[in-house]
Protein backbone atom coordinates (compact mmCIF):
# COMPACT_ATOMS: atom_id res chain seq x y z
CA UNK A 1 0.00 0.00 0.00
CA UNK A 2 0.53 3.95 -0.17
CA UNK A 3 -0.82 6.59 0.63
CA UNK A 4 -1.42 8.56 -3.13
CA UNK A 5 -2.46 12.31 -3.06
CA UNK A 6 -2.48 15.01 -5.44
CA UNK A 7 0.93 16.16 -3.56
CA UNK A 8 2.93 13.07 -4.64
CA UNK A 9 1.22 12.25 -8.28
CA UNK A 10 2.43 16.02 -9.15
CA UNK A 11 5.90 16.10 -7.62
CA UNK A 12 6.66 11.65 -8.19
CA UNK A 13 7.11 10.99 -4.67
CA UNK A 14 5.80 7.87 -2.19
CA UNK A 15 5.10 9.42 0.45
CA UNK A 16 3.04 12.66 0.85
CA UNK A 17 6.07 13.99 3.14
CA UNK A 18 8.25 17.27 2.87
CA UNK A 19 11.11 17.91 5.24
CA UNK A 20 11.21 21.82 6.83
CA UNK A 21 14.01 23.69 5.45
CA UNK A 22 15.53 24.39 9.07
CA UNK A 23 17.68 26.99 9.39
CA UNK A 24 21.30 25.66 10.53
CA UNK A 25 19.48 22.04 10.25
CA UNK A 26 18.46 21.24 7.56
CA UNK A 27 21.20 20.40 5.07
CA UNK A 28 22.56 18.46 2.37
CA UNK A 29 22.23 14.91 3.98
CA UNK A 30 18.46 15.48 5.67
CA UNK A 31 17.49 16.37 2.70
CA UNK A 32 18.98 13.57 0.47
CA UNK A 33 17.57 11.05 2.95
CA UNK A 34 14.41 12.16 3.34
CA UNK A 35 13.90 12.11 -0.90
CA UNK A 36 15.64 8.86 -1.29
CA UNK A 37 12.78 7.56 1.28
CA UNK A 38 10.23 8.48 -1.01
CA UNK A 39 9.39 12.06 0.29
CA UNK A 40 10.87 15.54 -0.45
CA UNK A 41 13.67 16.76 1.78
CA UNK A 42 14.87 20.79 1.62
CA UNK A 43 17.48 22.23 2.16
CA UNK A 44 17.60 25.10 4.39
CA UNK A 45 18.87 28.04 2.96
CA UNK A 46 19.03 29.80 6.33
CA UNK A 47 20.40 33.78 6.38
CA UNK A 48 21.99 33.43 3.31
CA UNK A 49 25.38 31.84 3.85
CA UNK A 50 26.21 31.09 -0.02
CA UNK A 51 29.43 28.46 0.35
CA UNK A 52 27.42 26.81 3.59
CA UNK A 53 24.74 26.62 0.87
CA UNK A 54 26.74 25.28 -2.12
CA UNK A 55 28.48 22.72 -0.06
CA UNK A 56 24.80 21.13 1.03
CA UNK A 57 23.81 20.79 -2.75
CA UNK A 58 26.83 18.97 -3.32
CA UNK A 59 26.27 16.64 0.22
CA UNK A 60 22.69 16.24 -1.45
CA UNK A 61 24.48 14.61 -4.66
CA UNK A 62 21.99 13.75 -7.43
CA UNK A 63 18.92 13.24 -4.92
CA UNK A 64 15.53 14.98 -5.87
CA UNK A 65 15.87 17.66 -3.30
CA UNK A 66 14.36 21.27 -3.25
CA UNK A 67 15.68 24.39 -1.47
CA UNK A 68 13.95 26.73 1.26
CA UNK A 69 14.71 30.77 2.04
CA UNK A 70 13.58 33.21 4.48
CA UNK A 71 12.54 35.64 1.93
CA UNK A 72 13.01 38.59 3.50
CA UNK A 73 16.76 37.49 4.22
CA UNK A 74 17.01 36.53 0.49
CA UNK A 75 16.48 40.17 -0.54
CA UNK A 76 19.37 41.36 0.86
CA UNK A 77 21.27 38.38 -1.26
CA UNK A 78 19.02 37.99 -4.31
CA UNK A 79 21.80 35.94 -6.20
CA UNK A 80 21.34 33.05 -4.02
CA UNK A 81 18.26 32.30 -5.87
CA UNK A 82 20.25 31.74 -8.82
CA UNK A 83 22.73 29.71 -6.96
CA UNK A 84 20.62 27.35 -5.81
CA UNK A 85 18.10 27.41 -9.22
CA UNK A 86 21.39 26.39 -11.15
CA UNK A 87 21.31 23.15 -9.10
CA UNK A 88 17.86 21.91 -10.58
CA UNK A 89 16.04 21.98 -7.32
CA UNK A 90 12.91 20.21 -7.67
CA UNK A 91 10.84 23.27 -5.36
CA UNK A 92 11.84 26.36 -3.81
CA UNK A 93 10.23 27.55 -1.05
CA UNK A 94 9.65 31.04 0.29
CA UNK A 95 8.36 32.02 4.27
CA UNK A 96 8.38 34.90 5.76
CA UNK A 97 7.61 38.00 2.85
CA UNK A 98 6.38 38.93 0.19
CA UNK A 99 6.92 35.94 -2.82
CA UNK A 100 5.84 38.41 -5.28
CA UNK A 101 9.66 39.97 -5.73
CA UNK A 102 10.77 36.23 -6.28
CA UNK A 103 8.06 34.04 -7.95
CA UNK A 104 8.26 35.16 -11.09
CA UNK A 105 12.45 34.08 -11.93
CA UNK A 106 11.23 30.51 -9.97
CA UNK A 107 8.46 29.98 -12.27
CA UNK A 108 10.23 30.80 -15.44
CA UNK A 109 12.75 28.23 -14.43
CA UNK A 110 9.54 25.86 -14.30
CA UNK A 111 10.64 25.18 -10.43
CA UNK A 112 8.05 23.98 -8.19
CA UNK A 113 6.97 26.82 -6.21
CA UNK A 114 6.07 26.64 -2.24
CA UNK A 115 4.98 29.44 -0.05
CA UNK A 116 4.23 29.28 3.80
CA UNK A 117 1.72 31.38 4.94
CA UNK A 118 0.37 32.26 8.25
CA UNK A 119 -3.13 33.81 7.54
CA UNK A 120 -5.69 33.88 4.88
CA UNK A 121 -4.37 37.26 3.70
CA UNK A 122 -0.94 35.80 3.73
CA UNK A 123 -2.64 32.66 1.52
CA UNK A 124 -4.39 35.20 -0.81
CA UNK A 125 -1.20 37.37 -1.86
CA UNK A 126 0.94 33.76 -2.56
CA UNK A 127 -1.94 32.86 -4.51
CA UNK A 128 -1.10 35.82 -6.52
CA UNK A 129 2.47 35.31 -6.70
CA UNK A 130 1.56 32.28 -8.83
CA UNK A 131 2.28 29.63 -5.94
CA UNK A 132 2.19 25.91 -6.91
CA UNK A 133 1.59 24.78 -2.91
CA UNK A 134 1.02 26.70 -0.08
CA UNK A 135 2.47 25.17 3.43
CA UNK A 136 -0.86 26.25 6.01
CA UNK A 137 2.20 26.99 9.09
CA UNK A 138 0.18 26.83 12.57
CA UNK A 139 1.35 28.30 16.02
CA UNK A 140 2.33 24.92 17.13
CA UNK A 141 5.56 24.88 14.66
CA UNK A 142 8.48 25.19 16.07
CA UNK A 143 10.88 28.04 14.59
CA UNK A 144 9.60 31.19 13.29
CA UNK A 145 5.86 31.71 12.41
CA UNK A 146 2.62 33.67 14.12
CA UNK A 147 -0.64 33.11 16.22
CA UNK A 148 -3.06 30.55 14.55
CA UNK A 149 -3.34 27.09 15.01
CA UNK A 150 -3.13 24.22 12.50
CA UNK A 151 -6.35 22.47 13.53
CA UNK A 152 -8.32 25.55 11.95
CA UNK A 153 -5.96 27.40 9.55
CA UNK A 154 -5.79 24.46 7.13
CA UNK A 155 -9.68 23.78 6.67
CA UNK A 156 -9.86 27.04 5.92
CA UNK A 157 -7.33 27.67 3.42
CA UNK A 158 -8.46 24.28 2.22
CA UNK A 159 -11.36 25.81 1.66
CA UNK A 160 -9.88 29.18 0.02
CA UNK A 161 -8.39 26.58 -2.61
CA UNK A 162 -10.85 25.00 -3.08
CA UNK A 163 -13.16 28.19 -4.49
CA UNK A 164 -10.34 30.42 -5.72
CA UNK A 165 -7.45 28.28 -7.21
CA UNK A 166 -8.42 24.14 -7.06
CA UNK A 167 -5.02 23.56 -9.16
CA UNK A 168 -3.09 24.77 -6.42
CA UNK A 169 -1.81 22.59 -3.59
CA UNK A 170 -1.62 22.55 -0.07
CA UNK A 171 0.46 21.30 2.81
CA UNK A 172 0.20 21.34 6.42
CA UNK A 173 2.60 22.52 9.20
CA UNK A 174 2.93 22.76 13.06
CA UNK A 175 2.74 19.99 15.40
CA UNK A 176 2.69 17.34 13.08
CA UNK A 177 5.40 14.57 14.37
CA UNK A 178 3.82 10.98 13.53
CA UNK A 179 1.30 8.98 11.16
CA UNK A 180 -1.75 10.60 13.29
CA UNK A 181 -0.68 14.02 12.37
CA UNK A 182 -0.48 13.36 8.57
CA UNK A 183 -3.50 11.20 8.79
CA UNK A 184 -5.29 14.18 10.44
CA UNK A 185 -3.78 16.55 8.03
CA UNK A 186 -5.46 14.72 5.06
CA UNK A 187 -8.57 14.47 6.47
CA UNK A 188 -8.28 18.80 7.13
CA UNK A 189 -8.08 18.78 3.50
CA UNK A 190 -4.33 19.08 2.90
CA UNK A 191 -2.44 17.23 -0.04
CA UNK A 192 0.68 16.17 2.32
CA UNK A 193 2.47 17.64 5.42
CA UNK A 194 5.86 19.88 6.50
CA UNK A 195 7.63 18.85 8.70
CA UNK A 196 10.44 19.99 10.99
CA UNK A 197 10.83 18.92 14.39
CA UNK A 198 10.79 15.36 14.20
CA UNK A 199 13.42 15.81 11.46
CA UNK A 200 15.03 17.95 13.75
CA UNK A 201 15.30 14.79 15.74
CA UNK A 202 16.77 12.34 13.02
CA UNK A 203 20.79 11.14 12.51
CA UNK A 204 21.26 13.43 9.48
CA UNK A 205 20.43 16.48 10.79
CA UNK A 206 22.75 19.58 11.64
CA UNK A 207 22.14 19.18 15.20
CA UNK A 208 24.36 18.89 18.61
CA UNK A 209 23.83 15.36 19.82
CA UNK A 210 22.61 17.28 23.46
CA UNK A 211 20.16 19.14 21.74
CA UNK A 212 18.87 15.96 20.04
CA UNK A 213 18.49 14.68 23.48
CA UNK A 214 16.90 17.72 24.85
CA UNK A 215 14.36 17.43 22.37
CA UNK A 216 13.46 14.32 22.49
CA UNK A 217 13.36 14.57 26.59
CA UNK A 218 11.04 17.69 26.14
CA UNK A 219 6.86 17.60 26.19
CA UNK A 220 5.09 20.28 24.45
CA UNK A 221 4.69 22.11 27.61
CA UNK A 222 8.45 22.96 27.57
CA UNK A 223 8.09 25.11 24.00
CA UNK A 224 7.01 28.65 24.28
CA UNK A 225 6.75 31.55 21.50
CA UNK A 226 9.14 34.57 21.98
CA UNK A 227 10.79 37.62 19.92
CA UNK A 228 13.73 37.52 22.65
CA UNK A 229 16.37 35.94 20.24
CA UNK A 230 15.98 37.64 17.54
CA UNK A 231 16.34 40.70 19.37
CA UNK A 232 19.34 39.25 21.01
CA UNK A 233 21.12 38.25 17.71
CA UNK A 234 20.06 41.94 16.19
CA UNK A 235 17.85 39.97 13.02
CA UNK A 236 14.98 42.68 11.29
CA UNK A 237 12.40 39.91 11.83
CA UNK A 238 8.91 41.55 10.54
CA UNK A 239 6.78 42.36 13.03
CA UNK A 240 4.29 39.60 14.17
CA UNK A 241 6.64 36.79 13.68
CA UNK A 242 8.49 35.25 16.97
CA UNK A 243 10.15 31.89 17.13
CA UNK A 244 9.01 28.78 19.11
CA UNK A 245 11.90 26.92 21.06
CA UNK A 246 12.49 25.06 24.19
CA UNK A 247 12.77 26.89 27.01
CA UNK A 248 15.64 27.26 29.41
CA UNK A 249 17.20 29.80 32.05
CA UNK A 250 18.72 31.96 29.25
CA UNK A 251 15.45 31.91 27.11
CA UNK A 252 13.31 32.21 29.91
CA UNK A 253 15.50 35.38 31.15
CA UNK A 254 15.70 36.88 27.65
CA UNK A 255 11.76 36.27 27.25
CA UNK A 256 11.02 38.00 30.09
CA UNK A 257 13.27 41.12 29.36
CA UNK A 258 12.56 40.94 25.66
CA UNK A 259 10.31 43.95 25.54
CA UNK A 260 12.83 46.15 27.14
CA UNK A 261 15.78 45.22 24.58
CA UNK A 262 16.09 48.16 22.52
CA UNK A 263 19.60 46.79 21.22
CA UNK A 264 21.56 43.31 21.53
CA UNK A 265 22.49 42.88 24.93
CA UNK A 266 26.77 42.61 24.87
CA UNK A 267 27.63 38.98 25.30
CA UNK A 268 24.61 37.37 24.94
CA UNK A 269 24.62 36.49 21.09
CA UNK A 270 28.20 35.10 21.26
CA UNK A 271 26.59 33.06 24.40
CA UNK A 272 24.06 31.91 22.81
CA UNK A 273 26.02 31.13 20.07
CA UNK A 274 28.44 29.46 21.93
CA UNK A 275 25.95 27.39 23.78
CA UNK A 276 24.33 25.70 19.89
CA UNK A 277 28.13 25.17 19.01
CA UNK A 278 28.51 23.52 22.24
CA UNK A 279 24.83 21.71 23.04
CA UNK A 280 24.58 23.37 26.14
CA UNK A 281 21.06 23.00 25.95
CA UNK A 282 20.80 25.70 29.18
CA UNK A 283 21.99 28.38 26.27
CA UNK A 284 21.23 27.19 23.13
CA UNK A 285 18.36 27.31 21.27
CA UNK A 286 16.20 24.15 20.43
CA UNK A 287 14.17 25.53 17.70
CA UNK A 288 10.93 22.45 18.10
CA UNK A 289 7.67 22.83 17.94
CA UNK A 290 4.83 21.65 20.44
CA UNK A 291 5.17 18.23 18.58
CA UNK A 292 8.85 17.63 20.36
CA UNK A 293 6.39 15.64 22.71
CA UNK A 294 5.42 13.57 20.51
CA UNK A 295 9.09 12.32 19.67
CA UNK A 296 10.17 8.97 21.24
CA UNK A 297 13.71 8.35 19.38
CA UNK A 298 16.43 9.20 17.06
CA UNK A 299 16.59 7.43 14.10
CA UNK A 300 17.74 8.21 10.40
CA UNK A 301 15.06 10.62 8.77
CA UNK A 302 14.38 7.38 5.82
CA UNK A 303 13.33 5.62 8.76
CA UNK A 304 10.87 8.28 9.72
CA UNK A 305 9.20 8.57 6.24
CA UNK A 306 8.37 5.26 6.07
CA UNK A 307 7.15 4.79 9.56
CA UNK A 308 5.08 7.87 9.66
CA UNK A 309 3.20 6.88 6.14
CA UNK A 310 2.99 3.23 7.37
CA UNK A 311 1.08 4.78 10.18
CA UNK A 312 -1.18 6.72 8.21
CA UNK A 313 -1.82 4.72 5.67
CA UNK A 314 -3.40 2.09 9.06
CA UNK A 315 -5.24 4.96 10.26
CA UNK A 316 -6.82 6.20 7.02
CA UNK A 317 -7.82 1.96 6.22
CA UNK A 318 -10.05 2.05 9.80
CA UNK A 319 -11.30 5.96 8.87
CA UNK A 320 -11.17 6.95 5.20
CA UNK A 321 -10.40 4.13 2.81
CA UNK A 322 -10.51 6.50 -0.32
CA UNK A 323 -7.40 7.95 0.66
CA UNK A 324 -5.33 4.64 0.24
CA UNK A 325 -4.96 3.20 -2.95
Amino acid sequence: MALKTRLTERLGLTHPIVSAPMAHVAGGALAAAVSRAGGLGMIGGGYGEDIWLEHQFELAGKARVGCGFITWSLARRPFLLDLALDRFPVAVMLSYGDPQMFSERILSDEVTLICQVQTLEMARGAIAAGADILVAQGAEAGGHGMARATMTLVPEIADLLARSAPDTLLLAAGGIADGRGLAAALLLGADGVLMGSRFFASREALVHDNLRAAALAADGDATLRTGALDRIRGLPWPEGFTARVLRNDFIDKWHAEAAALSQPPDGAAEAFFAGTEEGDAGVAGVFVGEGTGLIRDIVPAGELVARISQQAEHLLVATAPGFVL
